[in-house]
């Protein structure tokens, strides 16, 4: 006998699946030549993106947040490294990714720097450097 499908669950259902689609990340920013997204990047307030980088920690080289566009934007949680499921080296290259939600109306500075912590003085492998303006 086929499963009964009852019609009062389709409600509970189209609900979940907008809930689902409700906390989703407008969008993604990645780091390229570019920089294309941040000229400059407009968000409503409210607005979460995710921000997503090249990195390889086993280097010793990491993205430092050297400023974080507060009190416009807020740092929703630390930073999350994952590797290519499909990599299968050790000390293959991955993605940083940072969340963060626009919380109040003006303009901001978002800037990271590729770097070692530890080495002081020396100038950062590479730069993100990103304006925020928040409507």
């Amino acid at each position: 006998m086929p499963p009964r499908f009852s019609l009062h669950l389709l409600p509970l259902a189209a609900t979940t699946l907008l809930a689902a689609c409700a906390h989703q990340a407008p969008g993604t920013l990645e780091l390229d030549d570019q920089q294309r997204h941040c000229d400059p990047l407009e968000l409503h307030a409210g607005q979460t993106f995710d921000l997503r980088l090249p990195s390889n920690p086993t280097t010793g080289f990491r993205w430092v947040l050297r400023d974080s566009g507060a009190p416009a934007l807020r740092l929703l949680g630390p930073e999350v490294y994952t590797t290519p499921e499909d990599a299968g080296l050790v000390g293959s290259a991955g993605v940083s990714t940072w969340r963060f939600r626009a919380v109040s109306r003006g303009e901001g500075q978002l800037t990271l720097d590729y770097r070692r912590p530890w080495e002081e003085g020396v100038a950062a492998e590479r730069t993100f450097a990103c304006r925020i303006s928040i409507r």
